[in-house]
């Protein structure tokens, strides 16, 4: 294990980016809202949503105390917008369970709203300096990679991924806490998905898949998310309209935004299923409250 650990933290010490979750400032609160804001999405896009979003909502009872409407509207375009929903969702559970402290314990934070086995490890871990197995895309591409040969990791995660990512935690809760995000900044930054930068990668020597000569992958064609033409387009240009207009919309104001009326209709009836959209009246629409 040392011939990871070392390197990896040494490599961290000093390449790590500086970002706001991470400062010393950083609270319990702003961790778990850049775990729900950076799940399938880039870093440079969720920056200043996160900021302006901590500078209206700093605590979980802020939050809290506006309609879930507003948390879509201040989504912005950052895409997933039922992210923000359950954001709210926590942060009311948070307040009203927990007189608005985001809970330590691990079992508690898995419990809450929209709260997921990701997202409560990487709560604890990086938040309370816990002891916890944080197993997103990146680090299960630097486990795959590094430990079992393989140029990527299943599509779905395993049991003995999970098994991997405990047995290589170190044994200390802060060396394993600043491991966590280490090997997570390695696979962002180095070992990416498309382009990975063996040649300055602190553990290229020690990992498996160079080792094997880099074989390709012989898994499923892995394929990107396709979002042109898509109902999500469809969903985004819809809420769009709702969020940038201050009171309710009708059903004009939406038709105007996409001209197939099929899928336009399949969008808006899948955004009212989600609790995105709320219907106030026959033909009017505003976000949720």
């Amino acid at each position: 294990m040392s011939a990871l650990h070392t390197p990896v933290l040494a490599w961290y010490d000093t390449a790590a980016r500086e970002l706001p979750w991470r400062s010393d400032g950083a609270t319990p609160w702003g961790v778990m809202v850049s775990e729900f804001m950076l799940q399938q999405t880039p870093v440079k896009r969720v920056l200043p949503v996160y900021e302006e979003w901590l500078r209206r909502w700093p605590t979980p009872q802020a939050l809290a105390g506006e309609p879930a409407g507003e948390a879509v509207r201040a989504w912005g375009r950052l895409g997933y917008p039922r992210r923000a929903l359950r954001l709210h969702a926590a942060a009311t559970a948070i307040t009203e369970q927990y007189g608005g402290a985001v809970p330590s314990d691990h079992a508690r934070l898995l419990a809450l709203p929209g709260v997921g086995e990701y997202t409560a490890a990487a709560v604890a871990s990086f938040a309370f300096r816990q002891r916890h197995a944080v197993l997103d895309t990146n680090v299960r591409r630097v486990f795959a990679r590094a430990v079992t040969g393989q140029e990527y990791p299943a599509n779905a995660t395993t049991a003995a991924e999970r098994r991997t990512a405990t047995a290589l935690l170190p044994d200390d809760a802060e060396t394993a806490a600043t491991w966590a995000v280490a090997v997570m900044e390695l696979g962002a930054l180095v070992c990416t998905a498309r382009s990975p930068e063996c040649g300055r990668c602190p553990i290229a020597r020690a990992c498996a898949w160079r080792q094997a000569g880099s074989p390709p992958w012989e898994g499923p064609a892995r394929r990107g998310q396709s979002y042109e033409g898509t109902d999500r387009q469809v969903r985004g240009k819809l809420l769009a309209v709702l969020r940038e207009a201050p009171e309710a919309v009708t059903q004009a104001q939406l038709d105007a935004v996409w001209a197939d009326g099929v899928q336009r209709a399949r969008a808006l009836d899948g955004l009212v299923t989600d609790g995105l959209v709320e219907p106030v009246a026959p033909g009017v629409y505003r976000l949720p409250r």
